[in-house]
């Protein structure tokens, strides 16, 4: 299934447009997976409170076209100044080695 230039166009406005843009399963006030838990955990505790999300479940085309769109095929994806970050697992990982903080540094006054 390919994706449609409509959700491409709206995908890229979404990442480009925000600081911090995290695609996830539910809203950050009640997340629907455990992943999308966690990585909502990980970017409050780097000090981003206030991020721009989206809740796949609710768009079936943005649910399937995120996944194409950074060729990712798993959910949550978490992107910052318009580059794709990684998953759950990768946040995990750079939030424990000190990256993700590093990252998020100077947006937290922004998002």
């Amino acid at each position: 299934m390919t994706m449609d230039t409509e959700t491409q166009s709206r995908i890229k406005a979404q990442v480009t447009g925000n600081p911090v843009v995290l695609y996830m399963k539910g809203t950050p006030q009640m997340p629907q997976c455990g992943f999308s838990q966690m990585a909502v955990q990980a970017l409050q505790a780097c000090g981003v409170p206030n991020f721009f999300s989206v809740n796949v479940l609710a768009d079936v085309e943005i649910r399937q076209g995120i996944k194409q769109f950074a060729n990712w095929p798993t959910i949550p994806q978490l992107y910052v100044n318009g580059e794709f970050v990684g998953g759950s697992d990768i946040m995990r990982e750079m939030y424990e080695s000190g990256e993700l903080q590093k990252l998020l540094e100077g947006l937290k006054q922004q998002a």
